[in-house]
């Protein structure tokens, strides 16, 4: 094993922080800050702006974010939070809960696997600090290993949160092909989010632009928002965007 995997091994795959991950940690941000200059959004393809854009009117507001993975640069919420606004950030890694403990204090930061169910599941394990480990047997089918964890779902989360019966604003969902399992586990007609960003993975093709948006509609996933009344307003890369089918404000 080589040095940097037995210092990482031993200090930044630990739960909690310590002197190593400080450090690691404000490497993280220094990148990120000059990553930022040569792009003008946080996020993967830019869906923090349009989420900024889309929430434009409101100074404050309640987001929720699932498979966070990373508090600054490939982040969906940032740029809400830099506003005011606050939520719940949910990944099954505890390194990047550390992550968001250290960068997102307002926040809430919740170290879990989300499904439909409460039970014990097959997570397909990559590597720590992998954003591709998944709770989907299909997507997680080159994984390293196979661990069981426990899941929990958005309703008991929410549930058991200073959230609980409040508006939800925005939800953004990036769990590698378990998108449709954790809304199923959500009450949508309750929390009624004005804008819901979904991660759309098509295992049949290798390339974004071999993507189909007749696969996209023809989806469970699709079908799924559309029983809850809420309409595909916008495709970006591998993010789906829904908003209610029916008049709210913003």
């Amino acid at each position: 094993m080589k040095f940097e995997e037995k210092i990482k091994n031993r200090y930044l795959y630990k739960k909690g922080l310590n002197f190593f991950k400080f450090f690691y940690f404000i490497y993280q941000y220094l990148k990120s800050k000059k990553a930022l200059k040569k792009r003008v959004f946080y996020s993967n393809w830019g869906i923090d702006m349009l989420a900024d854009h889309h929430f434009r009117n409101k100074e404050k507001g309640i987001y929720i974010d699932v498979g966070c993975h990373q508090p600054l640069l490939n982040n969906n919420t940032l740029r809400l939070y830099e506003r005011g606004w606050k939520g719940i950030n949910i990944d099954l890694d505890f390194n990047t809960i550390d992550m968001f403990n250290f960068f997102r204090k307002r926040d809430l930061n919740i170290l879990a696997a989300v499904s439909d169910k409460i039970e014990e599941k097959e997570l397909y394990f990559y590597h720590n600090r992998s954003a591709v480990n998944t709770l989907s047997k299909e997507a997680g089918k080159n994984a390293k290993e196979v661990r069981i964890v426990k899941t929990t779902t958005l309703n008991h989360i929410i549930d058991n949160s200073e959230y609980k019966d409040t508006q939800i604003d925005y939800i953004s969902i990036d769990v590698e092909g378990f998108e449709l399992n954790v809304l199923k586990g959500l009450d949508l007609q309750k929390y009624k989010p004005k804008l819901v960003i979904l991660e759309f993975i098509n295992s049949s093709i290798n390339e974004f632009h071999e993507q189909n948006v007749k696969d996209i509609l023809e989806s469970d996933l699709n079908k799924y928002m559309e029983k809850e009344n809420y309409k595909l307003v916008n495709w970006l890369h591998d993010d789906l965007v829904y908003v209610p089918n029916y008049k709210s404000n913003n």
